[in-house]
């Protein structure tokens, strides 16, 4: 049985990186509704994986409980076949992935293939139980098998939760559906882009999406709305009123290497640069265009500076995060020579349930890993997904709103006031501390976005008359920590919008 062993700890290890780093890290599986059936299958494929450790760590299985046994092996087989073409209908997966779930199907068959004798003698064997320990490995799989069966139960309770989707065929819309206003938005399969695609479709509006990865597009958004992978199959007829450039690689995650820097750069520039591309090919272009930045676009403030900066404040240049924003609004800002008004969003960390930085943060705290980072005298711009997608609908349809917004929430925290605001909304308290050089030296300069911040103050917004429905920190992550049936929320007040 030591082959046996060898080769399920193998499959064990795979398994469970392919399950943290693709699954949940990068696909974020149980956050998307079109992932439902993929994760129902992982669901029933990890249930089943926690019997089979269980089994072989500490019994031999004999007659009808190996066939029992054999037949449970053979039913993962089908799962995993199902698994390969539900990912293939919902989602693209990335190179790394295909090549590791195709190792892992491997692996499971040489599992099979080693276990196969062992199976065949049991099954020869009056049927029983013969209690077999194996020491260490018998205590590893064991905690495997719990390790498994909790994924199992985590990946139903998401299946649960993330209710029924039906994938449906985007078509292209008739002659007829193309006079209809419509709002093109990049990005929309985001945090921000897919919540705000919702409230258009629930407000009638017609809506045409721009997605790298049409498979996930369309589950996400179902018939309901126009899915794209390329501006150049919108003819040139096309009513678009409005849009809504929201796309991007992600800032935070990878080390800002030059390659990452190129690619974060590439993510915006190019993508905004052919949405002016396309607002000139149009025969009317839109009114408005909607165009994300963030607040790094004022840089670092060093030594902790609370100097608040509004939207008349000047950029950095030379910190990579301004000269990005700035990349990014020189792009948008063409469109204004066409006629068409601007708004340059600068957003601060978006909080919020599914996505974006909350659900990590608020891990950390429930388990009392809260803590300070650097001096925490660094201000902590932030806004509630509620009012990051009500003032993106408010700067829609208000036709005297132009330039720079800083769409975050009045009144900044420093970070250390942020980390203990949300530790003691689960009733914790903050008790670690990271130190400035621990972080420069894991992170490099993307430690610039956790050690310095922007004190952003939204001028422009409270100008404008725009109400925030969660100004105040406290009272934001006390409602995200509240269970969704208790938190309140439902459509946006229309005089706030």
């Amino acid at each position: 049985m030591n082959a046996v062993f060898a080769i399920l700890a193998v499959q064990a290890l795979l398994g469970g990186f392919d399950n943290l780093w693709h699954h949940e890290l990068h696909a974020k599986l149980p956050q998307r509704r079109a992932a439902r059936r993929e994760l129902a299958l992982h669901a029933a494929r990890e249930a089943i994986y926690g019997v089979v450790f269980l089994a072989l760590a500490w019994a031999q299985w004999h007659g009808a409980f190996a066939l029992l046994l054999g037949a449970l092996l053979l039913v993962e087989v089908v799962i995993t076949l199902a698994d390969f073409l539900e990912e293939d209908r919902s989602r693209r997966l990335p190179p790394f992935e295909r090549v590791l779930h195709t190792v892992l199907a491997l692996t499971y068959g040489l599992f099979l293939a080693v276990l196969a004798p062992h199976l065949v003698d049991w099954a020869r064997q009056p049927t029983g139980v013969a209690w077999t320990p194996h020491g260490v490995v018998s205590l590893a799989f064991s905690a495997c098998a719990a390790g498994v069966a909790a994924w199992s139960v985590r990946n139903a309770i998401a299946v649960r939760a993330l209710g029924r989707v039906v994938v449906a065929a985007s078509e292209p819309p008739s002659r007829a559906d193309r006079i209809r206003p419509a709002v093109l938005v990049t990005g929309a399969t985001g945090f921000v882009g897919a919540a705000l695609v919702e409230q258009l479709r629930r407000d009638g509006r017609r809506v045409i999406v721009l997605a790298r990865d049409l498979l996930q597009a369309r589950a996400l958004f179902g018939a309901d709305a126009w899915v794209i992978d390329r501006l150049d199959d919108i003819p040139s007829e096309t009513a678009v009123d409005a849009i809504v450039n929201l796309a991007g690689a992600r800032v935070l995650g990878h080390p800002w290497t030059r390659t990452r820097r190129a690619v974060l750069q590439r993510s915006r520039t190019e993508v905004t640069a052919a949405v002016v591309g396309l607002m000139r090919r149009l025969q009317h272009p839109p009114r408005v265009l909607v165009s994300a930045s963030a607040v790094g676009f004022y840089g670092a403030t060093p030594g902790g500076a609370f100097d608040p900066c509004d939207e008349r404040a000047p950029a950095r240049p030379g910190q990579f995060q301004s000269d990005l924003c700035a990349a990014i609004e020189h792009e948008a800002r063409r469109a204004e020579a066409l006629g068409v008004r601007v708004v340059r969003m600068r957003f601060g960390v978006v909080l919020g349930r599914g996505d974006g930085a909350w659900p990590m943060l608020a891990l950390s705290a429930r388990l009392g890993f809260g803590a300070v980072l650097g001096s925490g005298r660094q201000p902590a711009p932030w806004i509630h997904l509620d009012d990051a997608v009500g003032l993106i609908r408010f700067a829609l349809a208000d036709a005297g709103l132009a330039g720079a917004v800083n769409a975050v929430a009045p009144g900044t925290p420093s970070q250390e006031a942020f980390a203990r605001a949300l530790a003691a909304s689960f009733g914790r308290g903050v008790h670690l501390r990271v130190p400035h050089a621990v972080l420069r030296r894991t992170l490099g300069e993307m430690a610039e976005l956790l050690l310095e911040g922007q004190n952003a103050v939204p001028a422009a917004a409270l100008a404008a008359g725009y109400r925030y429905r969660h100004p105040v920190l406290e009272k934001a992550l006390a409602a995200l920590a509240r269970p969704p049936s208790q938190a309140g929320g439902g459509r946006p007040d229309p005089a706030v919008l």
